[in-house]
């Protein structure tokens, strides 16, 4: 069992806004842009400096170190100096003895611009030359002379929508100075590390002097990866400055203008076939809403093109991809990380294709899926295949004929509600794809009561990872989970921490607490059979907490073991790091091997629609998946739920809206929609793929956290298809999210087929 979340449930489980704050504590809260673009001619703090408890104001020219915090591309001020790119741009902060004062103060600041033309579309940014990099290109084959071969070649647009985070808790951190001239951060951060890199930039500290601490997260999504390093480097700025303890956390309103969202896409594809369905050629050009400044918009590009082909053997790909800047809030890192919107594209051009052949996309689909020994057009061989498998059991134990049979009865049978039908096939690669990334370290103390503490890089935000590690741990030392505590994620105890994000967590610090654990376990094996008199430690196990002579029980139980293992000097701490082996890729050729594995999977989803009013259900989504050796069940399934109704919430009701201004209209729970649940899918069947193994996962697992999104894609074309069944719906635009609003325009101005 999940312990977590008993916690949770309770309300007793402690996040940052939760912990005492030390005596003395300032509150801070930040002045941000009211304007997408423009010069500031004035900038007046007097009248706010004035204000009640009011304590500093702090703006760049307080900045002691350098005025960055890009990540990837040095491109973004921690707060603005002469110009504001997007509405929330943070100018300056307020410091003041509590959090109303500090914000009654923000409403005192003047300040004059000088407005410069905003830009909200990819498309218009690139035809103005506003790139926040060079475009990339990967390729195989040979695509123009493929494409004279084909039988038919489609070509289409399409425009995908945004997605907000919309975490339960919110950005924040509490920053307290120490008497050595650094800072201790309890920070809400996927990436301690980057925190612990940025602030010590910003105040010209070295690292060591900064020290960053995740007791957990309430939510993240990929949310908290870099957009959490702003608000922590800002609470230690002022800490730094003002020598109190400083706490800064946002509220809801100011979280959504602030932050940043999924990267909207829009893209132009052409894919040829043979009359066959085979696909035989595929082009693709990626216009990329990157927003203001990089963040991790680099690395999200990149891993759309890696998912270009989704779950499909194609061998003439070209794809290329934009980064296009934009005056909205720096888009970021969301569940999938750009791959979902590779594969959406991929299937919308499946889908027009099938209905250019007169054919059913499933058919198209299964033709073309990946088989054993293909290579993915970036170089990378396919190895340990299940995508055919997964489909083919999904067909068989979901009866997908069947299902077809049913929706083609129910739809003769009735005017105004229709069922539509789609199938999602899921190629979803594991690994940093920055070789660099892909290392973690585990410290595993055992103290002289038995009891088992375990450090690691990996941040919980209610996935799992804590219990995932504790189950590790818990069967190479052959002792209850009970006895080991998972400590909070802390850069003292472990330094160089990647960010808990690619679907890693559990693969890279389980891995490296195994590592730890066999260390230990080795050492008590050779302690205990010097305890039996045998020489050959290899004569001794230890198993359920009692240790094993020549596969006999012994008298000796874990705690006697421990204790003596500590009164002979036996070493009760081990550290161990992992990195991820035979991954690499050569950014030059854009050829290389950077996932470890694939996790495979296929989901099957009906919907029914309703024609008059343009509402639609999402009646059942059953699915096979990939997931290696589980090392909880139960948690595997949960994420899997989650993810599935959070990427159906995506492509449907979930609909990020700005203005030409550049501000956001969808800043409210009543204008912006997440699926409920009335909006969930009916019924969500989940098989678990037998017979998988992963060599590159702890126990054998495969990683879960962000492939199942991917499966909220088929609701999409389950809806399409219903609507198709009675008019001939248009797809030279396909546009996400299919809103009811959408839903019902597209029916009105469909001609009748």
């Amino acid at each position: 069992m999940n312990k977590d979340v008993i916690k949770h449930v309770r309300g007793e489980t402690f996040f940052i806004d939760d912990f005492p704050v030390p005596e003395g504590t300032l509150y801070a809260a930040v002045f941000d842009s009211p304007v997408a673009h423009g010069i500031i001619k004035k900038l007046e703090v007097k009248k706010a400096l004035e204000s009640k408890g009011v304590k500093a104001i702090l703006t760049a020219e307080d900045i002691p170190g350098e005025n960055q915090i890009g990540n990837i591309i040095k491109d973004e001020t921690l707060l603005a100096e002469s110009k504001v790119e997007y509405i929330g741009e943070p100018v300056a902060v307020i410091v003041a003895d509590t959090p109303e004062n500090a914000r009654a103060a923000r409403s005192k600041i003047e300040i004059e611009f000088e407005e410069l033309p905003v830009i909200t579309d990819p498309r218009e940014a690139m035809e103005k030359g506003q790139l926040i990099a060079p475009p990339v290109v990967f390729s195989s084959g040979d695509t123009e002379k493929s494409f004279a071969e084909c039988d038919t070649v489609v070509e289409g647009r399409v425009d995908i929508g945004g997605q907000e985070h919309l975490y339960l808790e919110l950005q924040g951190s509490l920053a307290i100075p120490d008497d050595n001239g650094g800072v201790k951060l309890l920070s809400g951060t996927q990436s301690p590390t980057a925190v612990q890199r940025a602030t010590a930039n910003v105040l010209g500290v070295p690292m060591n002097k900064i020290e960053v601490d995740v007791p957990r997260l309430g939510g993240a999504f990929g949310g908290k990866e870099d957009q959490a390093t702003p608000w922590a480097v800002m609470a230690a700025l002022a800490a730094f400055k003002l020598k109190k303890p400083v706490k800064l956390i946002l509220n809801r309103q100011e979280d959504l203008r602030m932050t940043g969202k999924r990267h909207p896409y829009s893209a132009d594809y052409k894919i040829g076939l043979n009359e066959e369905g085979k696909i035989l050629a595929y082009e693709v050009t990626y216009f990329q809403n990157s927003g203001a400044v990089a963040d991790l918009s680099s690395a999200i590009l990149e891993r759309t093109l890696f998912h270009t082909t989704g779950s499909y053997f194609i061998p003439n790909v070209k794809a290329t991809g934009y980064m296009c800047r934009t005056n909205l809030p720096p888009n970021t890192a969301f569940r999938g990380f750009g791959g979902p919107q590779g594969m959406f594209v991929i299937e919308s051009a499946i889908f027009k294709a099938a209905k250019e052949l007169g054919k059913s996309p499933w058919e198209i689909q299964k033709k073309n899926l990946l088989n054993e020994g293909d290579y993915f057009y970036y170089g990378q061989r396919a190895e340990r295949v299940n995508a055919r498998k997964t489909w083919d059991k999904a067909e068989n134990i979901y009866e997908f004929n069947n299902k077809l049979k049913d929706v083609e009865k129910f739809n003769t049978e009735n005017k105004i509600l229709k069922k539509g039908i789609a199938v999602m096939p899921l190629c979803f690669g594991i690994s940093f794809t920055s070789s660099f990334l892909n290392q973690a370290s585990a410290l595993v103390h055992i103290y002289t009561d038995g009891s088992v503490g375990i450090s690691t890089a990996a941040v919980e935000m209610g996935q799992g990872v804590n219990e995932k590690i504790k189950q590790v741990a818990a069967k190479v030392l052959s002792v209850s989970a009970d006895r080991i505590k998972i400590e909070t994620t802390n850069t003292t105890r472990i330094a160089n921490t990647s960010p808990t994000a690619a679907s890693t967590g559990a693969d890279l610090n389980g891995n490296a607490t195994l590592l730890a654990c066999n260390s230990l376990k080795e050492r008590l094996k050779k302690h205990a059979a010097s305890m039996l008199g045998e020489e050959d430690s290899a004569k001794v196990e230890i198993k359920n907490e009692t240790v094993l002579h020549n596969g006999a029980s012994t008298k000796i139980k874990w705690e006697e073991l421990v204790s003596s293992a500590y009164l002979n000097r036996v070493n009760l701490s081990a550290h161990a790091y992992y990195a991820t082996p035979d991954i690499y890729f050569d950014r030059e050729k854009n050829k290389g091997r950077p996932f470890a594995y694939h996790v495979y999977g296929t989901a099957i989803t009906t919907a029914t629609v309703d024609l008059l009013r343009g509402t639609y259900e999402i009646d059942e989504v059953d699915i096979v998946h990939d997931y290696g050796k589980s090392l909880f069940p139960s948690i595997d399934k949960g994420q899997t739920e989650g993810a599935v109704v959070q990427g159906i919430g995506w492509l449907t009701i979930e609909e990020l809206v700005q203005n030409e201004k550049g501000k956001l209209l969808s800043n409210t729970f009543s204008t912006y929609k997440i699926p409920d649940i009335y909006s969930v899918p009916d019924e969500i069947k989940i098989h678990f793929l037998e017979e998988s193994e992963n060599p590159y996962g702890p126990l054998k697992s495969k990683a879960i956290g962000e492939p199942p999104f991917m499966y909220g894609i088929s609701a999409y074309f389950a809806i399409l298809n219903a609507m198709d069944s009675f008019v001939s719906i248009s797809l030279e635009k396909i546009e996400a999210p299919l809103t009811h609003e959408r839903v019902l325009l597209k029916i009105m101005g469909a001609k009748r087929g």
